[in-house]
């Protein structure tokens, strides 16, 4: 009984061995296997960004990284990633072989939001989480802040801000221009009407923009977009309105 113990033991052994051997055999890519192509999946965000598939392909023909043709063993995803997300638009790029020699490259981009003007000069983009971009013309359709803005404000004020109002369709196409006052309060300048909306200090603000909501939905298309000059919704339960000076015959 002894002897049959010990053959299970090294049969044990022998079957282990195989399947290691085997696995690193099998995931060991053949040097004569090539890329056949490349698959550029872009995630897609509540935001719209401007990164497109054709934009990481031209990183990868411009920086000689395209791996058709390129033995499997021979690539460097490594790399690859690193050059991508070098990219002022690329947050995070992931890449990987498929078994049939497909290079996956999967990419989270970096998605401006508003366009800082400072009082101080400086012109830059900020993304969805409050970083500075480098100056260029994304879109003309971004919110424009200006005012009193340090980076920090920009990245623990400012961003989250915008974020909800990009969030919202119908804030996202009524709001213009945000200004930030020296203490750090805020004005908002709307495309439609000849106002400008105080916020306060940028705290509460779902609650601030639900109420002036209702009060453009319930007053000012029933009084009138161009009444008030001045609207102010910084404290709770209450809306301040300046009227605009008649004008003299």
């Amino acid at each position: 009984m002894k002897w049959k113990k010990i053959l299970g033991i090294v049969l044990g052994i022998a079957i282990a061995a195989y399947m290691a051997f085997a696995m690193l055999t099998l995931s060991k890519p053949d040097d004569s296997v090539t890329c056949t192509g490349v698959h550029v999946n872009i995630e897609q965000t509540a935001m719209t960004g401007f990164l497109t598939e054709a934009d990481v392909r031209q990183i990868l023909s411009e920086g000689h990284l395209s791996p058709v043709g390129v033995s499997l063993n021979s690539i460097d995803l490594h790399h690859i990633e690193e050059v991508l997300q070098g990219k002022e638009l690329i947050d995070k790029a992931e890449c990987y072989l498929t078994r049939d020699g497909v290079m996956m490259v999967d990419i989270k981009q970096r998605v401006p939001v508003v366009r800082v003007i400072n009082s101080r000069g400086d012109d830059y983009y900020v993304d969805t989480d409050g970083r500075p971009m480098p100056h260029a013309n994304y879109s003309c359709n971004l919110i424009v802040a200006t005012g009193t803005i340090s980076q920090r404000y920009a990245q623990e004020k400012l961003a989250p801000m915008v974020n909800l109002i990009q969030a919202d369709p119908f804030w996202k196409a009524q709001v213009e221009q945000l200004n930030v006052l020296p203490d750090g309060s805020v004005e908002m300048v709307p495309r439609v009407g000849s106002h400008i909306v105080y916020l306060g200090q940028p705290t509460g603000i779902a609650k601030k923009l639900e109420r002036l909501r209702k009060f453009y939905l319930y007053g000012l298309n029933v009084a009138g977009w161009n009444k008030y000059s001045y609207i102010s919704v910084e404290f709770d339960n209450q809306i301040i309105c300046k009227k605009k000076p008649k004008r003299r015959a």
